[in-house]
């Protein structure tokens, strides 16, 4: 159902619109008026004990008013929120902002009053934002249907926040002219509408060039990731996450799942999405102002101006720190600026025009340098010194920013002095920082949002697996009372989906091990068969490297005595007898931990023993494409190891990335997969393949 009219209705009615200055009903009936609504469209103050409000004709009940309604915005206390929205509902109000609070945020019982509210809405199929929110502002129609104070200039970015409080604090800096809004809305409890529905309607606003997010939670993460990536095709989306670190203890029991965390899936999930993420809120507003109102960069290539060496040089380290790159000026351009600029000036890449520069040779520089075909943004700095004009350089740099088509940003450092020449550059919409550092991750953005414009269009696989197999291992486990499925029994999970492993058999005594590996032939491999010992070098559980009969009878001994002692209510299978395999190969980790928002949440990395203490892995949600799954073996910081250090091979990188499309099938096919390891899973040189040597993986309840 279209949010069309929450933005562009032609009458609102304001239910518990009040006489009294001091309540949020005469706010919103205020902002209403004051922001230009009334005089597009009809509103209507519902107040049952007053004749008029604001000169405005009051009616008892929605149901009085003669006319259509398209939106309502109830501000009412909470006991009475229910029955007036079944009575929007029964007036066919299609659009409802409910700001009062009393609901999710306040217990048990609230959250019982929240669900009856979604049980009204989809009753009579009407669209609700709120409760528990601040309003909603459309600053084109005009529209102001919050209780803000005031209404924000118009601009390209729309903004949507889960917290009231934060969304007013974002109001006053657009009322103070530093940010420009196309639309606003406060999300509140998010009974219904979410940041799925305004990003689906944003994603063709004319009026919006950027979507900025903040949120504190997501209740379907793949949607999500499906919906942003459509938009982001369209339009740069910003957001940042709060509520990410992980407070108190979670029991996890593989390596995955204490490595993953709600940081680490937002992350991927905003990474597979396109979704530029934020650190911080002044970085959410850096960056949108470079996208909401400066060309698309089209490539890496950064020239710098500035009068003074200091902050030329800031810069430089903060744009190579950031991936970016100091663009290689043509002969013909450092000829022309040394033909202009005085002797001690530096003609090349960052260009330093000195501390006597005047708005003259600051407009020479940048007229010369921006016709650079090698430059494909340019970043100004200026500090205040005797002869700097400010307000003048500012005009210079606001108006050529207005004829080209390549992103300009500035840096004018300081505070008092340049505090004229600043607001000079927001009337021409050049996006200036305070600091070099800041400058460069608005650029660094921009050139993320230019490579996710140019992604290639995604390439998915499904192998033929076996998957009546590993539903009659699942089957069986959870028949004998049990979660954990140990490597024994995941080998057949693991020939089910294809994957390579060692040659194996369980032996429940000594002889048994003995004779399995006569059969395997030495040396051999021995580990502990316990659906109780999840980490089995832990308690000694693994031996390698046994080259004959007596050293399997003796290992298979000292592994029982050594798990009985230390473990005496493990229940004991017996040992894993498997063949050593060849050597020369790289131990990698592919693991699954399963997120209560996004789902099955994929991890790459170095594998073996330090794992956990190196955290070198990087995650994907699942399902990803090839293209992602060939990225994740370059996001690790021993990426280089793949590609073979100090005279070793390359390992064989197709091998992993077929594993890691395997494991993403499994944990997709089988949702009742909470985590899973497989480490190590050894990857040999180029086209030698993988094994994988030990696998783990835990059931849902």
């Amino acid at each position: 159902m279209s949010l069309t009219e929450f933005f562009t209705p032609d009458s609102v009615a304001v239910i518990g619109a009040s006489t009294n200055p001091q309540k949020l009903g005469y706010a919103v009936l205020e902002n209403l008026v004051a922001g230009g609504f009334s005089k597009r469209g009809t509103v209507y103050p519902i107040n049952p004990k007053a004749e008029a409000i604001l000169d405005l004709k009051a009616y008892p009940s929605v149901l009085k008013v003669p006319d259509p309604i398209d939106l309502a915005v109830i501000v009412i206390p909470y006991l009475h929120v229910p029955d007036a929205l079944r009575t929007c509902g029964e007036k066919n109000i299609p659009a409802v902002i409910v700001i009062s609070a009393g609901f999710r945020e306040a217990g048990r019982e609230g959250l019982e009053r929240e669900l009856e509210l979604i049980d009204i809405a989809k009753e009579y199929n009407l669209r609700l934002i709120g409760p528990n929110c601040l309003g909603v502002i459309d600053t084109f129609t005009p529209l102001n249907a919050s209780f803000s104070a005031g209404t924000p200039p118009s601009g390209p970015m729309a903004f949507m926040s889960q917290s009231g409080a934060l969304g007013t604090a974002v109001l006053d800096i657009s009322l103070a002219g530093r940010l420009g809004l196309s639309k606003f809305v406060s999300l509140g409890n998010k009974a219904d509408v979410d940041e799925i529905d305004l990003l689906r309607a944003w994603g063709d606003d004319q009026n919006t060039r950027v979507i900025m997010i903040y949120s504190e939670g997501m209740s379907n993460g793949q949607e999500f990731i499906n919906t942003a990536r459509q938009v982001t095709s369209k339009k740069p989306v910003v957001a940042i996450k709060s509520g990410v670190t992980q407070s108190g203890s979670r029991a996890v029991s593989s390596h995955t799942g204490s490595l993953a965390g709600t940081e680490q899936a937002y992350h991927a999930a905003f990474r597979q999405a396109g979704v530029l993420r934020a650190e911080s809120m002044e970085t959410l507003f850096d960056i949108s102002l470079a996208l909401g109102y400066q060309p698309l960069l089209q490539g890496d290539r950064i020239a710098i101006i500035t009068n003074a060496g200091g902050p030329g040089i800031l810069a430089t380290d903060a744009l190579e720190r950031s991936g970016l790159s100091l663009a290689q000026l043509k002969i013909e351009t450092i000829t022309t600026l040394s033909q202009h600029l005085p002797d001690a000036a530096s003609a090349a890449n960052p260009v330093d025009v000195l501390g006597d520069a005047r708005a003259d040779r600051y407009q020479m520089a940048l007229e010369t340098i921006i016709a650079d075909p090698n430059v494909d943004g340019l970043l100004v700095l200026l500090t205040p010194q005797a002869m700097t004009e400010i307000d003048a350089t500012a005009e210079v740099i606001g108006r050529l920013s207005a004829e080209i088509d390549k992103p300009i940003i500035t840096c004018f450092m300081g505070e008092a002095k340049v505090d004229s020449g600043v607001d000079r550059l927001q009337k021409y919409q050049v996006p200036n920082y305070p600091f070099p550092e800041r400058a460069a991750l608005a650029f660094k953005a921009m050139s993320d949002y230019r490579q996710v414009l140019s992604r290639p269009k995604p390439k998915y696989v499904e192998f033929e697996v076996d998957r009546k197999t590993t539903q009659q291992v699942f089957d069986k486990v959870r028949g004998q009372g049990r979660l954990s499925i140990g490597d024994s029994e995941a080998r057949q999970i693991l020939t089910a989906y294809g994957l390579k492993i060692p040659a194996s058999e369980l032996a429940a005594d000594p002889d048994e091990a003995v004779e399995i590996a006569n059969e395997i032939g030495y040396p051999v491999v021995l580990k502990i068969a316990s659906p109780d010992i999840l980490h089995k070098t832990d308690v000694g559980g693994v031996k390698v490297g046994l080259e004959s009969a007596e050293q399997v009878r003796d290992a298979f001994e000292l592994m029982f005595y050594r798990a009985q002692r230390y473990l005496p209510q493990a229940h004991l299978w017996g040992c894993l007898v498997q063949e050593m395999v060849p050597p020369g190969g790289l131990e990698v980790l592919i693991g699954m931990n399963r997120d209560p928002q996004f789902g099955p949440l994929v991890t790459f990395g170095l594998g073996g023993i330090y794992v956990e203490t190196l955290k070198d892995v990087t995650f994907r949600i699942a399902p990803f494409s090839v293209q992602s799954a060939e990225k994740m073996l370059s996001e690790i910081r021993a990426h280089a190891i793949l590609d073979g250090v100090r005279g070793e091979p390359p390992v064989d990188k197709a091998a992993i990335i077929d594993v890691l499309l395997r494991i993403a099938q499994l944990v997709q096919d089988f949702p009742e997969i909470v985590e899973l390891d497989i480490n190590p899973l050894m990857v040999y040189p180029k086209s030698q393949g993988a094994i994988a040597i030990d696998m783990r993986l835990v059931l849902s309840k």
